[in-house]
């Protein structure tokens, strides 16, 4: 059976763009969460996001290119490209036959679809865009982002809501072990923070209305209220280990198991007993040959909601016992970023690489009052290093959707 490595990283979040300046951010605990600038914000209930603001589309793509493209499209590929750098890859010499593309989305274009519907009530269907269908489609990330990269292996999209991107790495990595293709960009891009959004979410009574941004999230909180949206995108390179290891790239970790399954419960509420997340994350410790004990981190859906982590909570207990789910270290990264949807589970992906890389395992910011039902370690408040080896990462989604990531450091 092939072995499959990550080699590199691209990352645009609410706390920053690319690898280092993602990182950074997490381990110093930084909120990425504030007041939403992109719209007003005096008729909705819900006042803060976790917007990217230090990503202009003119430092990536001309001014007739950037016009014609969904920022969900930008996100991706700019975060493509960092991947593709950090791992070094060359994209021009690479078979490009053997080079594969599986970047999802949970909304797609979802601002774009947003303008053109007024521009036609407004204005008429003569003025509708005739760019509105490619910048809107969900699959159009990873079409983009082959077409730039020549890359000619298998390409398509996941699109299931939060589990998005970990699906998108999951599939991407059984593309490589079943020998169609040699390298994998894959990952998730969102661009959902805009007012229809917003206020679609928000319907839902699924966000925060806290006024204070900066403790707003917090993830397994007693004092939680709601999930912070977010937007942002996440790539990692996926190689053949033969292959990252004759052209001598440095791998992060091997992925050793991967596990999806459904809750087939409800259409936005998780199963409360944990049941479909218990089976991801079994499946893929059973995969990765580990016993569950074993696990040193898990980067935890943790939306910051009632429901979700409690049930996440339950589902670790559940895999692992009483006594080794309370030694286990489990850290939230939307504490920081908030919940960036499709792109979540990825962005959290990389947050794991950087602790195995660095020894180094980024807080749950906002912790402070302990909940009854959430009584595991998940890393409070403050950074702490950590030789975190094997690592579960999880993404649960609307629908039921869950899906788990094992991780381990190469040998």
């Amino acid at each position: 059976m092939k072995r499959v490595v990550i080699t590199g990283i691209g990352a645009v979040s609410p706390v920053g763009t690319g690898k280092n300046n993602y990182w950074s951010a997490l381990a110093e605990g930084r909120n990425g969460i504030d007041f939403i600038s992109s719209f007003d914000t005096e008729k909705f209930k819900v006042k803060i996001a976790g917007e990217v603001k230090d990503f202009n589309p003119l430092d990536w793509f001309d001014k007739k290119e950037a016009r014609h493209t969904d920022r969900v499209i930008q996100f991706a590929d700019a975060a493509s490209r960092l991947a593709i750098e950090d791992a070094e890859f060359d994209t021009v010499s690479a078979d490009h036959e053997r080079f594969g593309i599986c970047i999802g989305s949970g909304q797609g274009g979802i601002g774009t679809a947003v303008e053109n519907i007024y521009t036609l009530a407004d204005k008429g269907s003569d003025r509708v865009s005739p760019f509105s269908v490619p910048m809107m489609i969900v699959n159009m990330p990873s079409a983009y982002v082959a077409i730039r990269h020549n890359a000619k292996g298998p390409n398509f999209s996941v699109s299931s809501a939060c589990a998005t991107s970990l699906h998108s790495i999951g599939e991407a990595y059984h593309m490589i072990v079943r020998g169609d293709a040699d390298y994998m960009l894959a990952g998730g891009a969102e661009a959902a923070a805009i007012p229809f959004g917003v206020a679609a979410f928000g319907a839902l009574k699924a966000l925060s209305i806290s006024t204070e941004p900066a403790t707003a999230c917090r993830p397994f909180d007693a004092d939680r209220n709601g999930f912070v949206l977010g937007e942002g995108a996440g790539v990692v390179m996926l190689e053949d280990y033969e292959n990252a290891k004759a052209r001598g790239a440095h791998i992060y970790a091997e992925i050793k198991g991967y596990g999806a399954t459904c809750d087939a419960y409800h259409i936005t509420a998780p199963d409360p007993s944990g049941d479909g997340a218990y089976r991801a994350m079994k499946l893929a410790v059973e995969r990765a040959g580990w016993k569950p004990e074993e696990i040193d981190l898990i980067n935890a859906h943790g939306t910051s909601t009632h429901f979700n982590d409690s049930m996440e909570t339950a589902a670790i207990k559940r895999l692992m016992g009483e006594e080794a789910s309370k030694k286990v270290l489990i850290q939230a990264t939307k504490s920081m970023i908030g919940h960036a949807l499709g792109a979540s589970g990825v962005l959290g992906l990389i947050a794991s690489l950087m602790a195995v890389e660095k020894g180094v395992v980024h807080p749950t910011i906002n912790y402070t009052t302990p909940d009854p039902e959430c009584d595991l370690n998940y890393v409070p408040n403050k950074a702490i290093n950590a030789a975190a080896e094997k690592v579960l990462v999880n993404a649960f989604a609307f629908g039921g959707h869950n899906a788990s990531i094992a991780l381990e450091k190469c040998r």
